[in-house]
C-alpha cells in the first residue's frame, strides 16, 4: 500500500535523488520540482516525449510545463496526499532520460 513520506524521509531520499543528478531536485510543499534545460524545443519534447513513455509505463504521471527549451516537472502522489516513493522512483528514471 502506498503512503505519504514523511518530513525526514523526504529529505534522506531528496538527498539521495539529487546525489544522481546534474541539477537538484527541490521539495516545494508536497511535490518534488525540477526544470530542465535543453537547447531547443526539438531536444525538449523529445525529452517529453521519452518521459512521457517511461511515466506511462509505471503509471504515475508528471505535471509538466513546457516553453522552448525549458521543462518544467512536478511530482506528487495525488492518491496519498503528497510526495511517495514513487515520486522518487519516477524521478530516478526522469533522469536517465536526459
Amino acid at each position: 500500500m502506498r503512503r505519504k513520506l514523511d518530513d525526514d524521509e523526504i529529505t534522506v531520499a531528496l538527498t539521495r535523488l539529487n546525489a544522481i543528478c546534474s541539477a537538484p531536485w527541490v521539495r516545494d510543499g508536497d511535490k518534488l520540482d525540477r526544470t530542465f534545460s535543453f537547447p531547443n524545443f526539438v531536444a525538449a519534447f523529445g525529452f517529453m516525449t521519452r518521459v512521457a513513455l517511461e511515466a506511462e509505463k509505471a503509471d504515475h504521471h508528471p505535471e509538466w510545463f513546457n516553453v522552448y527549451g525549458t521543462v518544467t516537472i512536478a511530482l506528487n502522489s495525488h492518491d496519498v496526499g503528497g510526495i511517495s516513493d514513487r515520486d522518487f522512483a519516477l524521478a530516478t528514471v526522469i533522469e536517465k532520460q536526459i
